[in-house]
């Protein structure tokens, strides 16, 4: 099952967050038929905003992530809520790019240059807004410099999605490690020459590698501690119910005006594909309690 192993390590001063998103990043690809290269930035964004999400402290906070690029895909947005459900769509789903030189997907290429903005809604007046321009469009160099910008947090962000023959989903996961203000710099500089020599996060889960395998693998020798394993799901919340209040959410003058020049309404959920309809007895039943 997918999840999100957290831990700590140099007695407390580095925080860990591993991230095995299999099932999430195929469920993505399902939803969206997304050609191989927009899978990769599917599945890296999700993941990254997964981990994100299991940061957040209260029950209904939420955190989101949208990129905007001059690229053929032209970007995508994802969100995940305090118990990692996440969930996302891209704006371009098929884009037919080269592989790099190296023979992996050109996930730069597809988004292009732009901006990445995280918004995290905490239940304040104003939700917190940070944004920064892509540095690279590879997501996880650009979720680097976003904390390291936008947040103050020294970190190192890894993502990966192995997509298979078929366009499904092999591999899909990826770390995020943070330093904390006590960090001793001998802690810093051996973690910094473990990582430079790490397998990417693909090639250790395509090991057989478990996230457990891989935590050692980074800070085996700084005593790593395990606090918790949290699910993590692709979850869309959208119902009937939900769509019917958006509708009523439009006001008196537009739901009469639809119902006059349409006769009915068709919602289409992005996140999910999930197509709404409402004919007109239903559309004159939704005003008449909107009014009531």
């Amino acid at each position: 099952m997918d999840h999100i192993l957290r831990a700590t390590a140099g007695n407390g001063s580095v925080r860990i967050f591993i991230a095995d998103t299999h099932d999430t990043a195929q469920k993505s690809f399902e939803i969206h038929r997304t050609s191989p290269v927009m899978s990769a930035a599917m599945g890296r964004a999700l993941t990254a905003v997964a981990i994100m999400g299991s940061m957040l402290k209260a029950e209904g906070d939420l955190v989101s992530i949208q990129i905007k690029g001059d690229g053929l895909g032209g970007g995508l947005t994802v969100t995940s809520d305090s118990k990692s459900r996440v969930k996302g769509y891209p704006y371009n789903p098929m884009v037919d790019i080269p592989l790099k030189e190296n023979g992996k997907l050109d996930v730069q290429g597809a988004l292009g240059y732009g901006t990445l903005t995280v918004i995290k809604d905490m239940g304040l007046k104003e939700p917190y807004v940070g944004q920064i321009p892509l540095v690279s469009g590879e997501i996880a160099e650009d979720m680097t410099y976003y904390f390291a910008k936008s947040e103050q947090t020294p970190s190192a962000v890894a993502l990966g999605v192995l997509v298979d023959r078929d366009y499904s989903i092999k591999q899909s996961g990826g770390f995020i490690i943070q330093m904390m203000p006590d960090a001793d710099d001998e802690i810093v500089t051996a973690l910094e020459k473990k990582l430079t020599g790490l397998d990417s996060v693909t090639t250790m889960l395509e090991k057989g590698m478990t996230t457990e395998d891989i935590l050692n693998a980074i800070a085996g020798d700084f005593e790593p501690q395990i606090l918790d394993r949290i699910p993590v799901e692709y979850y869309c919340n959208c119902t009937r119910e939900r769509v019917e209040k958006a509708l009523v959410s439009l006001g008196k003058d537009e739901l009469e005006k639809i119902i006059e020049e349409d006769g009915k309404a068709e919602l289409h959920c992005h996140f999910c594909n999930k197509d709404y309809e409402f004919n007109k007895d239903e559309l004159i039943e939704i005003l008449n309690r909107a009014l009531s």
